[in-house]
């Protein structure tokens, strides 16, 4: 093989090799995990060639930065990969559930629209109570 050649190998291996690290850490490293807590809001299977799990989350807080202390929903969309963990969030739907996730620095399309992809669920406890219709209709007592 002439110089040429060789130039030519090297340069095909160093930029295959830079491929393969930013294809690596762009799709398949976990760039962080964490868990949230809330409400689903909803969990639905999608999806054209790839059915995936995505969902969205309703996390109820105080909001620090407006000086009334007002409450403020966030909203947490995810991906579910593993049908028996969708199910599991299907089924307590109506509780209070705190899942794990793992984030990805891109999506796709078999793992979901979204980069944070739930592996498990942490914890269900009971939803808090919820207002009755019927006490919205009462009256409210008028002052004098």
């Amino acid at each position: 093989m002439n110089t040429g050649g060789k130039i030519i190998s090297s340069i095909v291996s160093v930029l295959l090799l830079a491929l393969v690290i930013f294809v690596y850490f762009k799709f398949f490293f976990v760039y962080s995990e964490g868990t949230n807590e809330g409400d689903i809001n909803y969990l639905q299977r999608e999806g054209f060639l790839f059915k995936t799990y995505e969902g969205k989350m309703i996390q109820t807080g105080y909001n620090s930065h407006n000086t009334s202390s007002t409450i403020q929903s966030n909203e947490f969309k995810f991906s579910v990969v593993d049908e028996r963990v969708a199910q599991q969030i299907d089924n307590n739907s109506t509780r209070q559930i705190k899942l794990h996730w793992k984030r990805y620095l891109g999506t796709l399309p078999w793992r979901g629209k979204s980069q944070f992809v739930v592996d498990s669920i942490i914890s269900v406890r009971q939803a808090a109570p919820q207002v009755e219709d019927s006490l919205l209709d009462m009256p409210l007592p008028v002052e004098n």
